[in-house]
């Protein structure tokens, strides 16, 4: 039987952090006790002008591939998990593709699932590999969030940070994916959503992330939980046999809630939120590349993943590294 696993880990942030101080020096009516009293953030890293999603990909692919020391030409499927992508199309993948000089890669391609979108990427990519499609894959969470927010609304925009995380899976004979779960609910888009578009030229609608804060809250909290205990169930285990866990780095308070709910000790929770702030699809992917490298996550560790987002999407990913 074939099963995938992952083999490394990259991840990239851009430019130097930006403290809640440094938001306030811009302008920004809020204040460094109002945000971390309310999110846990302190700092967020926020990508230069021209700086597009594709070009943090590329870094933190190019850091997972030198941690795998595997040829890129050996890689035949790109994906990458991102609601910020360079263009309406090409994809983001494709770009990252070209980027890396992978010229015959079988399928390159974009998920859109918002903040869970590494947890869906990676879950495909573990079904491709698994029909036997395809060998070695690399999955990467990009964002460009902060193109997206409304620097007006201090309820919104000092919760997001750009960045990107990415890793290699490969085929295996012994299992790394134990267990994986995807869900969607459109009729929750409401509560967050970006509700505009381009037409003719012109944006239509409100181009900027608007949220209910308190209703996302409550979603989240509720499918965390309930996901997590959907892939345990599967995968034959509980709680407790579960090393890590690594939930979509949103806010601190929906971590510890999510932690509470699952009887998992804060001190078991990778935890970035405070250092990178909300980068969506990117938010797993950085939190795992940060416990690999300093060792807390390491061979036999069993990693539970897991993203809600806008959509309203969520999944959960329970891996053996």
């Amino acid at each position: 039987m074939i099963h995938s696993r992952i083999i490394a880990t990259g991840s990239y942030l851009p430019g130097e952090p930006v403290t809640n101080d440094d938001l306030v020096a811009r302008g920004i009516d809020t204040s460094d006790q109002w945000i971390v009293e309310r999110t846990g953030i302190r700092s967020r890293h926020l990508a230069a002008d021209g700086v597009s999603c594709s070009e943090l990909a590329e870094a933190a692919s190019r850091r997972a591939i030198e941690a795998a020391d595997v040829d890129p030409a050996t890689i035949d499927l790109i994906i990458v998990a991102t609601s910020t992508p360079d263009f309406i199309f090409p994809s983001s993948a494709a770009l990252l593709q070209a980027r890396l000089g992978i010229r015959n890669a079988g399928a390159a391609f974009d998920v859109q699932a918002v903040c869970s979108g590494f947890a869906y990427a990676l879950t495909v990519a573990d079904k491709f590999i698994r029909s036997g499609s395809h060998k070695r894959a690399l999955v990467v969470g990009a964002e460009v969030f902060s193109r997206i927010l409304d620097w007006k609304d201090r309820a919104t925009c000092v919760l997001f940070g750009d960045g990107a995380g990415a890793v290699i899976v490969e085929a295996a004979e012994r299992p790394g994916v134990l267990a994986s779960a995807i869900h969607a609910d459109g009729s929750y888009n409401p509560i967050l959503c970006v509700p505009g578009t381009v037409s003719g030229g012109t944006v239509i609608g409100d181009p900027f992330l608007r949220m209910d804060g308190q209703a996302v809250f409550k979603f989240a909290v509720r499918v965390l939980g309930d996901v997590a205990h959907e892939v345990l169930e599967d995968a034959g285990l509980s709680t407790d046999d579960v090393d890590w866990l690594i939930p979509h780095q949103a806010n601190i308070r929906i971590l510890q809630a999510t932690a509470k709910r699952l009887g998992v000790s804060m001190d078991r929770v990778v935890t970035t939120v405070d250092q990178h702030g909300n980068t969506s699809a990117a938010s797993i992917p950085l939190a795992l590349d940060l416990a690999v490298r300093d060792g807390r996550i390491r061979g036999g560790s069993r990693v539970l993943l897991e993203g809600v987002g806008g959509g309203f999407t969520w999944g959960a990913v329970l891996l053996s590294m």
